[in-house]
Formats: C-alpha cells, structure tokens, sequence
C-alpha cells in the first residue's frame, strides 16, 4: 500500500534559520500520528512545510505525497489534490460567508480531480445538505452557514468551523496544527468528536499537540516527540501519557547527549 504521506530526511530554514534538521516520518492511510513537543521545537513549522508555505524553505530532503513529491506543487494543487490544514490560528475574511467558501473550495477541488467522476460544481440544494449534514455533526447551528468566515467567532468556533471545512473537503491527509489551541472542555470534545466522526480508512491524519488532553478523545496509534527539529522519540500511545506525566525535560535531555 503507498503511503499517505513519507518525510525523508527533511531540512527546513525559515529567514535563512535551520528549524527542521531531518524529519522521517511515514503516515499510511487509516493511521492517526500525533507530535508533539516544547514550544519553538518545529512543529507548526512542519504543518505550514507540509501545506506549502512559500515562507518555509526545504533546503534538503523530500515529501511524497501517495506516492508523488510536492515540492514543485504550490499550496492550492495540494489542497485540490487532498492534503488538508487545519490552522492553529484561523484567518477570520469578512464579507466572504461559510457557506460561499465552503463551496468555492469543494468546487475548485472537484473541478482539480474530478471527484466522483464529476468535475462539474456541485448544485446549490446538494451542497446546503452536505453542509447542513456535517454543520449537525459538529454542533454548529445552521446560522453559521451565513456568517462571514471567522469573523467575530469565538475560540471554539474557528476551531469546529475548521473540522467543518475538512468534513465538507474530504481530504486524504489532514494536518491538525495544535487543533486544541484556545479550546475549553466542552468545544474540545465537540471538535474530537467530530474529527473522529470525519476518521475513515482512507484518511491519514498528522495531529499536533502540546498537551496529552485531546489524546483522551482522540487515538493515535502513534505518538512523535519533536525536539529541536528533529523526532528525538517515537512510540505508542503510552508515550503521551509518559509526557503528561513527566513533562519533555527528560527527551530534551536525553537528545542533548
């Protein structure tokens, strides 16, 4: 089976600044991998490398994408071709509705793939129960659809409004950065819920994280601690709870030797 997603070797700069310095990960579909880490270790760095940024410069090594490197695509041929972020600070666009770019984005992609066959945009009444459908699933009432995007939500809303676009897009490879950013109990369970309600065979899903808490709603099968841009320890769920307990101290230590 090819690969969801495969980091060889990867070296990132920012502003001439060595942040990445070798990541090797492979994500199958189906799987769930968690990173974590101390703030400044390159893990936001790693979601906005992986979605395009021109900000962030691969300096060596490479990203496959099912098969296929990315690094010639530009930020909207991998959103079209599945990889899908989540932002930890999404960007709020007054004057643009949810629903008008929820259905602009699934229009460019189904005219980029020809998704189901059809690369014709999809109707207004089949989008608005598609909406509609995934906006109950995630708890979001349906005044949201006519509200512009992210513009006077709270916390808690920008991040299930972000769950919503990956629901309505139905990527391959869902980058989560730090998903659980600003959240409280209560809206944290009800994103979980709904990524775990979007989870299917076929979807791969990089979740980043500094805490162990949205672990207990969401199960990754594999837990990655970055350390100074590099993965100084892998493992399986055990390990968050290794980190919820005894903090990141002992693998910075142990990867300073």
């Amino acid at each position: 089976m090819t690969p969801h997603l495969e980091i060889k070797n990867l070296h990132v700069q920012v502003e001439g600044k060595a942040i990445l310095k070798g990541i090797d990960l492979t994500i199958q579909p189906g799987e769930i991998h968690a990173i974590m880490g101390p703030n400044g270790s390159g893990k936001s760095t790693l979601a906005n490398t992986l979605a395009g940024h021109p900000k962030y410069v691969i300096t060596q090594g490479d990203v496959l994408y099912q098969g296929e490197s990315v690094l010639d695509w530009g930020p909207d041929e991998r959103a079209q071709k599945g990889i899908f972020l989540a932002f930890q600070y999404p960007m709020a666009i007054p004057g643009v509705t949810v629903a008008n770019f929820l259905r602009t984005a699934l229009n460019a992609k189904r005219r980029a793939t020809g998704a189901n066959g059809n690369s014709k945009s999809i109707s207004i009444p089949e989008f608005r129960k598609l909406m509609i459908k995934q906006m109950e699933l995630l708890k979001l009432d349906p005044t949201f659809a006519t509200r512009y995007l992210n513009d006077g939500f709270s916390g808690g809303e920008k991040k299930r409004v972000e769950i919503l676009q990956m629901a309505v897009l139905n990527p391959q490879l869902a980058v989560l950065d730090e998903t659980d950013s600003g959240l409280d109990i209560d809206a944290l369970r009800i994103v979980s819920e709904g990524v775990n309600a979007v989870m299917n065979p076929q979807l791969g899903i990089l979740l980043i994280t500094h805490y162990q808490r949205i672990l207990n709603y969401i199960k990754p099968q594999f837990i990655h601690v970055l350390v100074s841009g590099k993965l100084a320890m892998s493992g399986g769920p055990e390990l968050a709870l290794q980190l919820e307990e005894k903090g990141y101290d002992w693998i910075i230590a142990a990867a300073a030797k």
